[in-house]
């Protein structure tokens, strides 16, 4: 049985001479599952998309969806995949149910199947009090949700969707959530791409995080989360009286037993105060942190930092995509 998507050395140039945008790529998304796949602007993500739905050719390499190319049968690869873009693009003449049966009718489907899809559609995703609205007096999540509706009429085996939460609400970000899981559930796949890491971790059952065009990692977000060095990391915000030297807070640190990667974030000083305010220590450690926090306290005092709060957090897939991509502004 195939995989759901298979991507095999992609490679896109968008002109002979230049760099990659896309640079020997290979992954695959098993059927039903929810994949996120991830990275910075500029890492090729929206270019993959681009290729995996017929949008744009690929320099070389190969693209299936359930066994079919993409590129030697596009058509029938259209009739397997639905895309949610990021920025809605309904029928503005049209209210929410007509949106639905257009696009059904499009592709090809009866007068009698497509009603019903419609009702069924417009039900699941809690639109069938503004069925007959026009989408020009939709709320955000409203929108959304009938985009990915229409998405939905033709009965697509796999469904991109390219930030779909973003500018929702709390209610609409969490009830899109629970539709993704019953998505899953009725053997859908669908392929995320989201610069949200805690939406991205709580969705999806693997992700891969791309980067320049090539696979940095692949996994399940639990998975990627506890291979990061450092499983819990201590933060401590501190006041440093002026001439402290920081560097010997971080080589201090450091050299404490248990202790892994030291982080410092300094902050402006504080207007007239003679002292630096806000400033930040982070301790990433895989030993127990009860046992390092006192010596991080200790190690803090001893050197002239006056703690003004401490905690301590598990690493999360924002960390490990931090870890990889780096913190550079793109």
């Amino acid at each position: 049985m195939s995989d759901a998507v298979t991507v095999s050395e992609l490679v896109k140039r968008y002109h002979p001479h230049a760099p990659a945008a896309v640079d020997g790529l290979s992954f695959t998304v098993e059927r039903g599952e929810v994949f996120g796949l991830l990275g910075p602007n500029g890492a090729g993500k929206s270019t993959t998309v681009g290729v995996l739905t017929t949008r744009m050719l690929p320099t070389s390499g190969r693209c299936l969806l359930f066994g079919t190319d993409v590129v030697a049968q596009p058509a029938r690869a259209k009739r397997l995949l639905a895309v949610v873009p990021q920025r809605q693009n309904l029928d503005r003449s049209l209210d929410v149910r007509q949106n639905l049966l257009f696009h059904a009718r499009y592709h090809g489907i009866g007068r009698d199947e497509r009603t019903s899809r419609a009702a069924e559609l417009l039900d699941l995703m809690g639109l069938t009090d503004q069925a007959g609205q026009r989408v020009e007096r939709l709320s955000g999540g409203q929108t959304q949700r009938v985009v990915i509706a229409r998405a939905l009429m033709h009965a697509p085996k796999v469904l991109f969707l390219d930030e779909p939460s973003t500018g929702l609400d709390p209610q609409s970000r969490l009830f899109l959530h629970e539709r993704i899981r019953e998505l899953r559930e009725r053997g859908v796949t669908v392929v995320l791409t989201t610069h949200d890491m805690e939406e991205a971790e709580n969705l999806s059952d693997r992700v891969g995080i791309v980067d320049h065009g090539r696979l940095l990692a692949l996994g399940t977000p639990s998975a990627l989360i506890e291979a990061l060095p450092g499983g819990t990391t201590i933060t401590a915000q501190v006041r440093c009286a002026q001439g402290t030297a920081v560097d010997k807070i971080v080589t201090a640190l450091t050299e404490l037993p248990g202790a892994g990667a030291v982080e410092h974030d300094p902050a402006p000083r504080g207007a007239g105060a003679g002292a630096d305010l806000g400033q930040c220590f982070r301790v990433r450690t895989d030993t127990d942190p009860s046992t390092l926090l006192p010596e991080v306290l200790r190690t803090l005092l001893d050197q002239g930092a006056e703690p003004v709060g401490l905690s301590m957090a598990r690493p999360s897939l924002q960390d490990v995509f931090i870890s990889l991509t780096g913190r550079e502004l793109r």
